[in-house]
This record gives structure tokens, C-alpha cells and sequence, in this order.
């Protein structure tokens, strides 16, 4: 792991470096990944260089994940602002339409996606994604919310490295341990909604990147509603990560 945490820092250098500022700003759910994420900017940039958002939804952000990203933001004395997003949400009550509650879930990352831009244009910064390679295979996020960025610094980590580098890195043991929730309505779960776990979920993506098919996998004995779901997920959820389809027009 280490090779991989020298890599990292000395991309997210040469990326800041390139677009000729030193700031980051990021946000800070008490989730592993963003847990991660914070550690490696602060060290690849130092801590007074970076700025932490905590943006919970009060009724649904749990009290255990704001105080463990709050210890974590003072552990690395990185500063550190907490913006409740309630009152952002209520507006959208009020529209013309009423919004469905996918539509209601989605507007919660794009409020904190929102709040991370309208810092970062302020302070002249760039925002840090904090999504895995496990989440954008596939597409498991918001478009225009959590998935949006100025740079994915673990983006090329599977779930299980993500893991394994935060304990390299000596993340606090309750970040290790915690069931990753992106705390999006009551009780949910990153694994109850996909309807597998993370281990399971990245041997698939592991032997997909290396070329083997649906039909591959099931001979080999992996579960088929697994192997068939995860394909699936990959290929509708491209939009997510792929720029805006540009119509082309032929001179």
C-alpha cells in the first residue's frame, strides 16, 4: 500500500500544481471514503491548505458520523465548516411539481455538491470527489452531485483497497468498522441497496477488468443474479461518469 499512497499524493501535487492553485475543499460525512480522501489531501497539500465541509441532514445524518468527521477534521487540524442542509431542501417543497422521493434524495447531493462549488469558486479551490473504483463501475452515486469533481483521488481503488490504504494511512479504527451508509433516508445501507456486499461486488469488477464475460463468470461458479446485476449497473450507469453525450454533426 504504500507504493499507492506515494502515487497518490504525488498526483494530487502535480494536479494542483498544474492548475496553479494550492487549495482543496471537500466534504467530510464520517464515512470511510471521504475519511480517506481528507487524509490524503491534507497530506499531500498540507492542512492549512484544505477545508473540510460537514453538511448533514439533521433527522437523517447520524450524531456518530458529524463527531467522528469533526475529531477527524481537528485531528488533522484542517478547517473545518458545518452546514446543515435542511433548509436548503425545504425550498424544493414549493415547486411547481411535487418531487418524488428519488428526486428528493438526488437534490441532498446536489445541495453538498452546490455548497462544495460555490466554496471553491469563493476561494479559489478545487474540489475533491470522494468516490471508489467499486461506486463509479457502477455508477452508484448522484450525476451531478457526489460524482462530480475537480479530481476522484481514489478513484482508481476498489472498495476493499480503500479499506486496506485507510488502514495503511492509520485511519481511526471506527471508520474501518462502521457499515457505509451514504445516509441518504432513514436506516439505509450501500449494501442493502445494491442487494450485495462489497467483497462480493468487487471480485466481479476485478475479473471484468480483466476481460471476463457474464457467461465467464457464471461457469466459474459466481452468483448469476450477482454477475448479471453488476454488468447491468456498468453499462446503463455510464452516463453518470462519461461527459454529456454531443451530437455530431457532419460538415
Amino acid at each position: 500500500m504504500h507504493n499507492i499512497y506515494t502515487k497518490i499524493i504525488a498526483e494530487i501535487q502535480k494536479y494542483f500544481k498544474e492548475a496553479k492553485t494550492e487549495k482543496a475543499v471537500i466534504g467530510v460525512s464520517g464515512g470511510i471514503d471521504s475519511a480517506l480522501c481528507l487524509k490524503l489531501v491534507a497530506d499531500a497539500l498540507g492542512e492549512d491548505n484544505v477545508t473540510a465541509l460537514l453538511m448533514p441532514e439533521k433527522g437523517i445524518s447520524s450524531e456518530e458520523n458529524h463527531m467522528h468527521a469533526k475529531a477527524l477534521c481537528q485531528f488533522l487540524k484542517v478547517t473545518q465548516h458545518t452546514i446543515t442542509i435542511n433548509k436548503f431542501l425545504t425550498d424544493f417543497l414549493s415547486l411547481p411539481w411535487q418531487p418524488n422521493d428519488l428526486a428528493q434524495i438526488n437534490t441532498k447531493a446536489r445541495i453538498r455538491m452546490v455548497l462544495l462549488y460555490n466554496f471553491a469558486n469563493s476561494k479559489n479551490a478545487l474540489v475533491i470527489g470522494t468516490s471508489n473504483k467499486t461506486e463509479l463501475a457502477l455508477g452508484y452515486g448522484t450525476k451531478y452531485g457526489d460524482l462530480a469533481a475537480d479530481i476522484e483521488i481514489i478513484g482508481n481503488l476498489f472498495k476493499e483497497d480503500v479499506y486496506k490504504l485507510a488502514e495503511h494511512v492509520g485511519l481511526p479504527q471506527e471508520f474501518l468498522d462502521k457499515t457505509p451508509s451514504a445516509e441518504l433516508y432513514p436506516d439505509q445501507t450501500d449494501e442493502d441497496e445494491l442487494g450485495m456486499n462489497y467483497k462480493e461486488i468487487d471480485i466481479i469488477l476485478r475479473k471484468m477488468e480483466e476481460g471476463s464475460s457474464k457467461e465467464d463468470l457464471v461457469d466459474k461458479g459466481l452468483n448469476p443474479n450477482a454477475v448479471h446485476k453488476i454488468f447491468r449497473l456498468n453499462e446503463i450507469n455510464r452516463h453518470k461518469i462519461n461527459p454529456p453525450y454531443i451530437i455530431p454533426i457532419n460538415n
